[in-house]
């Protein structure tokens, strides 16, 4: 059964740092791109980044480029999201989702599993 379940969030001020965690089960991790989205109170879920299967290049949407970076962890099964200089915009659901399909993409439906979320809350 493929879990995808995210860890780290909380509360934290503005320009303060959070680092999310997703932890992966139940499928052949390094064969998948994995990437972050998020869904704030009353919009659509948005696409914050996304990692190829070996690493080598991420991609981000324009709101968080230079603040937060996405790396995982092949041998641990684990995708990550550090975020620095966070800002009350970026108060959301985080979620961490899988792609069977070898190239990167940014639209959510193009994932094929998605994890339950995990809270981020910035104050200002």
């Amino acid at each position: 059964q493929v879990q995808l379940v995210e860890s780290g969030g909380g509360l934290v001020q503005a320009g303060g740092s959070l680092r999310l965690s997703c932890a992966a089960s139940g499928l052949t991790f390094n064969n998948l791109v994995m990437g972050w989205f998020r869904q704030a109170p009353g919009k659509e879920r948005e696409f914050v980044a996304a990692i190829r299967r070996n690493g080598d290049m991420s991609y981000y949407a324009d709101s968080v480029k230079g603040r937060f970076t996405i790396s995982r962890d092949n041998a641990k099964n684990t995708l990550y999201l550090q975020m620095n200089s966070l800002k009350s915009e970026d108060t959301a659901i985080y979620f961490c989702a899988a792609r069977l399909l070898s190239n990167v993409v940014t639209g959510r439906y193009a994932y094929d599993y998605w994890g339950q979320g995990t809270q981020v809350t910035v104050s200002s």
